[in-house]
């Protein structure tokens, strides 16, 4: 079974996988930055000076201390229940940035095949029937045997 599992975990497709998820991971955390600490900020001057990771509701009153409570931690310290709508805007904000360049990165890469797809087409070959020789595919005429191949 160690064995089976060494083969799996060894394949092209499992360590690619493996970077894939790792780099992920790290773009993830770039794009968090950049919603956080770029894009909200300015937002939030231009809505009125709203800071979106401390807009919240108190569904319930802290224990520890009353409200009005400033800040989340504040809250959280007192033991209030919030529903944190700000981080909630901030993280649909990342999966948008996110999305929106992964859906780049695949338009890119699909691009990029039909480019080579294309290019191999140019390339491609097939064989003259009349002295067997390799010729390109778009050719109508063989430059070895001069046969018309456009008949064929």
């Amino acid at each position: 079974m160690f064995k089976e599992f060494k083969t799996f975990a060894m394949r092209g497709n499992v360590l690619d996988m493996a970077v894939g998820i790792i780099i992920g991971a790290a773009f993830g955390t770039i794009v968090s930055s950049l919603v956080n600490d770029i894009i909200m900020p300015p937002i939030g001057i231009v809505l009125g000076n709203i800071d979106f990771k401390n807009l919240f509701f108190v569904i319930k009153a802290g224990t520890a201390a009353a409200a009005p409570y400033l800040t989340i931690e504040d809250a959280q310290k007192a033991g209030a229940v919030t529903l944190n709508y700000g981080r909630f805007v901030n993280t649909i904000m990342t999966f948008l940035i996110v999305a929106f360049s992964v859906f780049l990165l695949v338009k890119g890469m699909n691009a990029a095949k039909k480019t080579d797809t294309e290019a191999a087409a140019v390339f491609a070959e097939k064989t003259c029937p009349h002295c067997a020789t390799k010729i390109p595919l778009q050719a109508n005429r063989c430059p070895n045997c001069t046969s018309d191949l456009a008949q064929i």
